[in-house]
């Protein structure tokens, strides 16, 4: 449960993104880009960019956005398709307890099953009415509000559902599995 605070524990409000790119910028080609949803589902998913921006799939939410260096940025306006409406699409398997989100710069970060179809939980084309910037991770990046935004991944290029959880490039690095910003999960625990 979410807490009646405004912020989770330990972040402050700024008033625009403060932009990071682990693995340098990639190069986009609209028209060859692809988003595949694949792994343990019934049907393998293929779409572009335009498929997305159906009128049948949109969704909004305007949400808080927490980076895991402790900035928030306030009522954001993402718009997009519900990760739950393209998990319909493809019927994830039972043994599916992961969601892998694989971007074109080779960047990857894991989600829990049940984070990533939570209803508030979108693959984001645009924020405050506008398309992704290149900078923000155009064309598609994935946004959990209560999960910290490395597990929004830019360049999103394939969501894959995984039977077990493997790390992404920041888990490997000692980031928390999960990154749930109320439980503030920055990091492993050490063993």
């Amino acid at each position: 449960m979410e807490e009646t605070n405004p912020l989770p524990l330990g972040q402050h409000y700024i008033n625009r993104f403060i932009i990071y790119s682990a693995l340098g910028t990639p190069h986009i080609d609209i028209q060859k880009w692809r988003l595949t949803i694949d792994g343990e589902v019934e049907k393998t998913l293929t779409l572009t960019y335009n498929e997305l921006l159906s009128p049948l799939m949109w969704c909004e939410v305007v949400r808080d956005f927490h980076c895991v260096t402790k900035w928030s940025v306030p009522s954001v306006k993402f718009g997009g398709v519900k990760l739950k409406t393209l998990a319909l699409n493809v019927k994830p398997k039972p043994e599916a307890k992961y969601v892998l989100f694989i971007c074109l710069d080779g960047y990857t970060t894991p989600v829990p099953i049940e984070d990533a179809l939570s209803d508030d939980a979108i693959i984001v084309l645009k924020m405050g009415g506008h398309p992704l910037t290149i900078e923000q991770g155009f064309p598609a990046r994935p946004f959990i509000p209560h999960l910290y935004a490395w597990k929004s991944a830019k360049w999103l290029h394939v969501i894959r559902f995984l039977r077990e959880y493997v790390d992404g490039y920041w888990e490997a690095r000692g980031y928390h599995e999960r990154g749930n910003v109320w439980g503030e999960e920055r990091f492993k625990k050490e063993i």
